[in-house]
């Protein structure tokens, strides 16, 4: 593994204690190569559904499948079932694991998607949807194993909101197929970044584009995914330059690492992103790689330096202190732009 050349350390045999099966399961799948049916995978797979954080969250949910409040789940944060989803794909967790993951993953569909294919507060409610929520659940079901055919049209609106094609503009209210207040207008437009392209979105749209189950991935989403890969690489992403809405600068969070990673976006999940779709080795991407490796310590571990404590389920470790879940999501960047 070529690869782990380019750490200061050895993370590996850290990320492999069985204390932590979920952690433990994405680096044999992850680092490792090793496929989910090998026994390894599969036995450790097995233990993270009993012991550890995805249970406890799975034992907070209501039986008809949401978590917190009835409805399309986005609220409260970020304990409600769309974050509660998002965190569960985020943890390797598997539907074929846990009916609970598949009943979950229904309910959300059921009360949040609308016909065309926008996710937002209700199947009646398109225009709350956003680029941030709609690439997240996308990714996020498709990642815990969920094979509901109707999410071939929310991958369908995900491409033509990022191209434009079919979409009328959010003043034409009668357009079987427009923007919206939120979501208004092609290349990763947001009303919450005063009508500019928003990378933070952008980059969650292009996650869920590289998991796109093969019966969705039609030459519009190839189309939408070439938008986004420029889109991505029209400034350095180590800059973080992208448009900055109403504050005019980038947000200090592009530069602390952290874990979970739900609409709030750091400068590591672009290069996810950008990996994901086989751009690690891009020239395009060298600063960025340099950054995410000056960020290591001599133990060759990532630290924690953006939280949600107290606002999930479990806390995920301390502040500024080496952590698992965020070394994973470097090591996989640092493996695909060196192995």
């Amino acid at each position: 593994m070529p690869w782990l050349n380019h750490l200061s350390g050895d993370p590996l045999t850290w990320l492999l204690e069985p204390e932590e099966p979920a952690a433990r399961f994405l680096a044999l799948r992850d680092l490792q190569d090793l496929p989910e049916d090998h026994p390894d995978c599969q036995t450790t797979r097995a233990a993270a559904h009993q012991q550890g954080p995805i249970p406890a969250i799975l034992e907070q949910m209501n039986p008809e499948g949401y978590w917190i409040e009835p409805g399309g789940g986005y609220n409260p944060k970020y304990r409600s079932t769309v974050w509660s989803l998002i965190l569960l794909a985020q943890l390797g967790a598997s539907a074929r694991l846990d009916e609970r993951i598949q009943r979950a993953c229904a309910y959300q569909i059921d009360h949040s998607l609308s016909p065309n294919g926008p996710f937002g507060g209700s199947p009646n409610a398109p225009s709350s949807t956003v680029d941030c929520l709609q690439g997240n659940l996308c990714w996020a079901l498709v990642r815990l194993g969920c094979r509901d055919e109707r999410l071939n049209k929310a991958y369908e609106w995900m491409a033509r909101s990022v191209t434009g094609e079919g979409v009328a503009p959010a003043s034409e209210r009668d357009a079987p197929l427009r923007y919206y207040a939120g979501k208004c207008g092609p290349n990763f437009a947001c009303g919450a970044n005063d009508k500019q392209s928003c990378a933070w979105g952008a980059a969650k749209v292009m996650l869920a584009f590289s998991v796109c189950p093969p019966q969705a991935r039609t030459p519009l989403v190839e189309r939408a995914i070439q938008q986004g890969i420029d889109f991505l690489f029209s400034v350095d992403p180590a800059t973080a330059a992208y448009p900055s809405g109403y504050t005019g600068k980038p947000s200090t969070s592009w530069w602390k690492f952290g874990f979970p990673v739900f609409y709030i976006t750091d400068i590591l999940q672009i290069a996810e992103a950008l990996a994901a779709h086989g751009c690690a080795k891009d020239p395009r991407l060298a600063n960025t790689l340099q950054l995410i490796l000056s960020k290591q310590g001599a133990d060759g571990r990532w630290s924690l330096e953006y939280d949600y404590r107290g606002k999930t389920w479990l806390e995920w470790g301390e502040k500024k202190q080496p952590n698992k879940w965020v070394t994973l999501r470097a090591l996989r960047v640092i493996k695909a732009a060196f192995d």
